[in-house]
């Protein structure tokens, strides 16, 4: 009598041991601020071909290769570019991805999107205990 009193009080133990946990739900991780694109130069030069640009870079900017840039200029005029990494002191070579560009147009430098950790995966839940026969 007292050893079933005992393996029941066990189970009972043993199915309540999960909910006793603290398995609090993880906060939500909040996704970064967007940062504003940054003014790294201006256009200094467009080949005939019209197929890339060179960049007067402002300062000591450094472009580094696959970097997204957009330009704007007056009448709403704007371009996407993609660094190709050659420069010459302070000019940059870019390809002209889409839009139109001419010569005093504004270069910003588009900065990468930083990636999402992924969330944590619950832990499985426990097999409630067997049940002995009696």
């Amino acid at each position: 009598m007292k050893s079933r009193i005992r393996l029941c009080l066990a189970a009972i133990v043993l199915m309540a041991a999960p909910a006793c946990t603290t398995n609090k739900p993880s906060e939500p991780v909040a996704p970064p601020a967007p940062e504003a694109p940054q003014l790294i130069g201006r256009i200094a030069s467009i080949p005939a071909d019209r197929r890339f640009v060179l960049i007067q870079t402002y300062g000591r900017q450094t472009i580094k290769s696959g970097n997204i840039l957009t330009t704007r200029g007056p009448e709403k005029r704007s371009a996407n570019l993609l660094a190709t990494g050659e420069s010459l002191g302070q000019f940059a070579a870019a390809d002209l991805q889409s839009g139109s560009v001419e010569i005093g147009d504004a270069v910003y430098s588009q900065p990468t999107p930083q990636a999402v950790p992924p969330a944590p995966e619950p832990a499985p839940e426990a097999k409630p205990p067997e049940t002995l026969p009696e």
